[in-house]
């Protein structure tokens, strides 16, 4: 099927590669199924909606950004997207990417958590008060103390 996007323009997509968004993802619950595209040659990755090209997300694994970061799935989370092997889930982080781009922010508090197995996904609101939706990606330098 060929889909219009909102970075890659129109491209051809199996429909084994779209994921299944059964809630949608809040602020967008009409959007159900999105397709998973690398951003050219960077770490990064867009969500990108089947229906609408404009809605689309940067995302990027939170774990190579933010190494302690932990994410403990709910067992309703868990049902919902018939996770059965930890190697089936794959987790992202929805960047808010800012100009310049070490302004860019990653929302560690919902993470987005694909069963790429089953191809389904889920936005996971983490109920912890150690993430928030804009933790900086590239930390500020630290000021070096006059001596």
């Amino acid at each position: 099927m060929k889909i219009s996007t909102k970075f890659h323009g129109e491209i051809e997509m199996n429909e084994e590669e779209i994921y299944t968004f059964e809630s949608g993802i809040p602020g967008f619950l009409e959007e159900k199924q999105f397709g998973l595209l690398p951003l050219d040659e960077t770490p990064f990755f867009v969500l990108q909606s089947i229906k609408k090209s404009e809605v689309a997300f940067i995302m990027t694994n939170p774990f190579d950004v933010f190494p302690m970061y932990e994410v403990n799935l709910s067992d309703e989370v868990l049902a919902d997207l018939k996770i059965q092997l930890e190697k089936d889930v794959t987790v992202f982080t929805i960047l808010s990417v800012r100009d310049p781009f070490e302004q860019t922010t990653a929302n560690l508090q919902a993470p987005i958590i694909l069963n790429h197995t089953k191809k389904l996904g889920k936005q996971y609101i983490i109920k912890t008060d150690n993430y928030t939706t804009r933790h900086k990606l590239i930390p500020s330098p630290v000021k070096q103390e006059a001596k």
